[in-house]
């Protein structure tokens, strides 16, 4: 058996492949539930509080929706409402939270707050995001492949296109790595992962049986592979000499319809963990289009609404198994 009982979330490093498969196969579980109106509340009398210092769709309302369908209760607290880091010490704020809850969300910035949250609070802590690992995301897309092909997790190739050294890519290695997955990163050598991050993983899968490539390739890296994974190419806020080298570097990356020939695989889905400037109907998307006159970034917008995107698949089961993360952690 697999307990997981007042265990924090931080990251994949701390899951073994068994832990997260068991994760896995019990978001199937409650997903099957809800849908067949036979889900019974694990969570009755919990009571969340739910931090969040960036903006949010899918980990707010995964965690909402898990959380008030298995009967719990949860507090938002935003970027103004609180005294986080403004006057008061993560430490401080961990230590009052966790007398008046069960269990705590943060997604923010730097991963060494969510570290003292769970150092200090006494209840678990779940990552939501932070600028280094995106673990709850992982656990999603890994249910994804799972209902879109027949293979066993370790059988399954998945190439990465893009920035792979932001916080979706490393966990995806981290993930891939625990379970034996095959997963190839292209991007240009600027935007490889962290080189202790890939050791780590490299060291993994190597007792794990999963595999880890990294090539400024296209075609190294997607022919053959199953899923085609992609992430937005710069994070809000940054100026915009960086956006201009970033989009330089990086359009050559997008997941296109060539970039999906490339597989080989008639097959092969596309997955992206969202938002996605697919198109300029967005106010960033506008912005991007009058500065550097691209109407497309990361992927195109025929392969986002094509047939082989599952990309709203990934969003709904972010709730999915996040309710499987907190019933695992908190459940009666």
């Amino acid at each position: 058996m697999v307990s997981m009982k007042q265990r924090s979330f931080l990251t994949l490093k701390d899951f073994s492949g068994e832990e997260i498969r068991f994760l896995i196969s019990l978001a199937a579980d409650l997903k099957a539930a809800k849908r067949g109106g036979y889900e019974q509340k694990r969570l009755k009398g919990r009571n969340l509080a739910l931090i969040f210092e960036k903006a949010s769709t899918r980990t707010r309302s995964g965690f909402e929706v898990a959380a008030f369908d298995q009967g719990a209760h949860v507090s938002y607290i935003g970027p103004h409402d609180s005294q986080l880091g403004h006057k008061e010490t993560v430490k401080d704020t961990a230590r009052v939270l966790g007398r008046m809850y069960d269990g705590i969300e943060f997604r923010g910035f730097g991963h060494d707050e969510v570290e003292q949250l769970a150092a200090h609070a006494g209840v678990p802590v779940w990552n939501g995001l932070t600028d280094q690992y995106h673990p709850t995301q992982v656990i999603a897309d890994f249910l994804t492949m799972r209902e879109y092909t027949h293979k066993h997790l370790s059988d399954i190739q998945l190439c990465f296109l893009g920035d792979a050294g932001n916080n979706v890519a490393h966990s995806l290695m981290v993930g891939a790595a625990k379970v034996g997955m095959g997963i190839r990163l292209a991007a240009p050598q600027s935007c490889w992962p962290d080189p202790k991050e890939l050791a780590y993983c490299a060291a993994v899968a190597e007792a794990t049986g999963g595999t880890i490539s990294v090539t400024e390739k296209l075609e190294e890296a997607l022919c053959g592979c199953d899923f085609v994974y992609t992430d937005v190419w710069v994070s809000m806020g940054e100026p915009d000499a960086v956006w201009e080298e970033r989009l330089r570097v990086l359009k050559p990356y997008r997941v296109n319809r060539q970039a999906m020939e490339m597989t080989e695989n008639r097959h092969a889905k596309f997955m992206h963990c969202l938002p996605a400037f697919h198109n300029n109907e967005t106010e960033v998307g506008r912005r991007i289009h009058e500065k550097f006159g691209l109407s497309e970034m990361e992927v195109s917008d025929k392969v986002f609404e094509s047939e082989a995107s599952v990309v709203f698949d990934q969003a709904e089961n972010r709730m999915h198994t996040i309710k499987a993360l907190l019933v695992a952690t908190l459940g009666q």
